[in-house]
């Protein structure tokens, strides 16, 4: 009338032992999102050195592009020094014993 034989495949399946652990899975969604923020800069700065080279002399037009690539660069150096931090906690908090 019942039917265990899904219970008894429940049980001899046993614990998964190769799964990645989730400060593992947090560390690479960490590491997505950093360089996804570096892309942004250096897409910023790209635009910016449009903005310099089109600004034909137009001093509004250049103090923008020098605030742009500043700030490009701002968050370049931003993206690589917390990519430093980062790798050099996992490093630390990671480590096996």
């Amino acid at each position: 009338m019942f039917d265990f034989f899904l219970i008894d495949t429940a049980f001899a399946a046993g614990s998964i032992t190769n799964a990645p652990q989730v400060a593992d899975i947090l560390l690479n969604i960490l590491y997505f999102l950093l360089s996804i923020v570096g892309i942004v800069a250096i897409i910023g700065l790209v635009v910016a050195g449009g903005f310099y080279l089109t600004a034909g002399g137009n001093e509004q037009r250049i103090t923008l592009a020098k605030r742009a690539s500043l700030a490009s660069v701002i968050g370049v150096i931003v993206a690589l020094g917390a990519l430093v931090i980062v790798s050099q906690l996992t490093k630390f908090f990671l480590m096996p014993l």
